[in-house]
C-alpha cells in the first residue's frame, strides 16, 4: 500500500463521501441532521487512524496521534450522538437550515453533507503533518503542544458537562446557564473547541509541512465564529431565553473565558 500523503488524502476522501452519503439516507428517515457532526467525529478517527496505519512515521508518534484524535473525536462524537440524535429532537440550527432551504431542503441537505466529507478530509490534514514528522518523537515543542491538548480537552469535555447538568433540570430549560465555565464565556466549548486545534500547530512547528496545520484553527475559528458557532447559537438563544440572554450578552465574552463585567443597576 502506497505512503504517498497525496494518495493517503483521497483515499480518505472518497471513504468519507460513502460515509456522508449513508448517513444523508439516515437523515432522511430520522430527519435530524445532526447526526452529520456525528459523522465528522466518526470519519476523523476513521482517516486518521488510516494515517496512522499506511503513513509513514515514528510508530510512537503514531501511537500518540490515534490516541490524540480517538480520545478527541470519540469524546464530542458520543457526546453529540446521545445529547443531540438518539431521542432528541432536531438542533435548531437545522430546523432553521430547512425552512429556509425550503423546496429545496433535500438537495442541499445533500450538499451539506457532502461538504462535511470534505471538511474531515481537510481537518485530517493536521494529523498528517504531525504523523510524517521525520524529527525524533516527544521533543519540547511537541510535549508542550500535548500539554495544550490536554487544557483543551478538558474545557471542552467540562462545558459540555456543565451545560448537560444544567439543562436537565427542568427549571431550567429556558434559563441561562452559568454554571462553571459558562460564568466566564457565552460559548465556553467553542472556545476549547478551537483552542484544541492549536494544540496540533504547536506540536508541529518546524515539521514539513507545518503551515497546513493552520488550517484547523483558521477553518474552525471561522466556522464557530461566523457560519454555524456562535451567530446561530446566539439568534437561538435570544429567541428563547429573551431579555435574560441579553443581559448574559452585556455581562459576558461571547469566545474567550474572562471574568464577566459588572453593569450597573438602574435606579428609578
Amino acid at each position: 500500500m502506497s505512503s504517498d500523503p497525496l494518495f493517503l488524502v483521497m483515499v480518505g476522501y472518497g471513504a468519507m463521501v460513502v460515509l456522508m452519503l449513508v448517513l444523508w439516507g439516515v437523515q432522511l428517515v430520522l430527519r435530524n441532521a445532526s447526526i452529520a457532526d456525528v459523522g465528522f467525529c466518526a470519519g476523523l478517527i476513521v482517516i486518521v487512524l488510516w494515517y496512522a496505519r499506511y503513513g509513514f512515521g515514528e510508530p510512537e508518534r503514531k501511537l500518540l496521534v490515534a490516541f490524540m484524535v480517538c480520545v478527541y473525536a470519540g469524546r464530542l462524537g458520543f457526546f453529540l450522538l446521545f445529547n443531540r440524535v438518539i431521542g432528541k429532537a432536531e438542533d435548531a440550527r437545522y430546523q432553521e437550515m430547512r425552512r429556509t432551504w425550503g423546496a429545496s431542503e433535500q438537495a442541499r441537505m445533500f450538499g451539506y453533507f457532502q461538504l462535511q466529507a470534505a471538511a474531515v478530509a481537510t481537518f485530517s490534514l493536521p494529523f498528517l503533518v504531525l504523523i510524517q514528522n521525520p524529527r525524533p518523537p516527544f521533543g519540547f515543542v511537541e510535549l508542550a503542544g500535548f500539554l495544550m491538548w490536554i487544557a483543551a480537552i478538558w474545557g471542552e469535555a467540562a462545558a459540555d458537562r456543565q451545560l448537560a447538568q444544567f439543562r436537565a433540570q427542568l427549571w431550567n430549560r429556558d434559563r441561562v446557564c452559568r454554571d462553571g465555565l459558562w460564568y466566564y464565556s457565552r460559548h465556553p466549548n467553542y472556545f476549547f473547541e478551537w483552542l484544541h486545534w492549536w494544540s496540533y500547530v504547536v506540536m508541529a512547528i518546524g515539521a514539513p509541512g507545518w503551515p497546513l496545520t493552520l488550517i484547523g484553527p483558521a477553518g474552525m475559528g471561522w466556522a464557530l465564529l461566523r457560519v454555524t458557532g456562535v451567530p446561530l447559537a446566539e439568534q437561538q438563544a435570544l429567541k428563547t431565553r429573551g431579555a435574560e440572554y441579553r443581559q448574559y450578552q452585556q455581562t459576558t465574552n461571547a469566545f474567550v473565558p474572562w471574568p464577566p463585567k459588572r453593569v450597573p443597576v438602574k435606579s428609578d
